[in-house]
């Protein structure tokens, strides 16, 4: 149960934090292609897949329904409305595939189900938020949403390497229950 909770808080924490950070471009030549959140918000891919590995997806889904509740309550007052709004459907959708996918590749080889369901997570979760976060707002979400998808695909390699050392730590669950729908 301890982990259940940290996942949750460190998912929480993750996606405001990222929800946060998305407002603040990076400067200079990169402001019309990345904001800070695209640094941060991967993270929330490698809390579910090592959740999701150690637990089984049904703890999977509690740390993502439980850390997306807390996040935006948390986000509605730390950031913009529209902001969570686009984040808490875009975070819901795109982990719960996440979710879906790392079980089903759960046996392949180590880093082949947090690589396909982060990537795939992280393609719906980009096309969904800045659609709705940002269209129509005259602010660049197009080249926003592509620098912000290449990051994404970046830090899914690079958080290969803590869920590779993390997966020493944790148990993986190897008799998991099947994914639901």
């Amino acid at each position: 149960m301890k982990a259940i909770i940290f996942g949750i808080l460190a998912m929480a924490a993750t996606v405001v934090a990222s929800n946060i950070l998305v407002e603040y471009p990076l400067p200079g030549v990169l402001a019309d292609w990345l904001t800070y959140g695209a640094f941060t918000y991967p993270v929330a891919f490698l809390v579910t897949d090592l959740t999701n590995r150690a637990r089984g997806a049904g703890a999977a889904r509690i740390v993502v329904l439980a850390g997306f509740a807390l996040a935006v309550v948390l986000s509605l007052i730390l950031a913009d409305t529209r902001i969570a709004i686009a984040s808490g459907t875009a975070f819901l959708i795109a982990q719960m595939l996440d979710v879906t996918i790392f079980d089903k590749l759960r046996q392949a080889t180590w880093w082949k189900a947090p690589l396909v369901s982060s990537g795939i997570g992280s393609a719906v979760d980009t096309a969904l938020f800045f659609s709705i976060a940002f269209a129509g707002t005259g602010l660049p979400w197009d080249t926003w949403a592509l620098g912000d998808f290449t990051a994404k695909v970046i830090m899914a390699l690079t958080c290969l390497a803590p869920f590779r050392l993390l997966m020493a730590v944790v148990t993986p669950r190897l008799n998991a229950e099947p994914a639901q729908g």
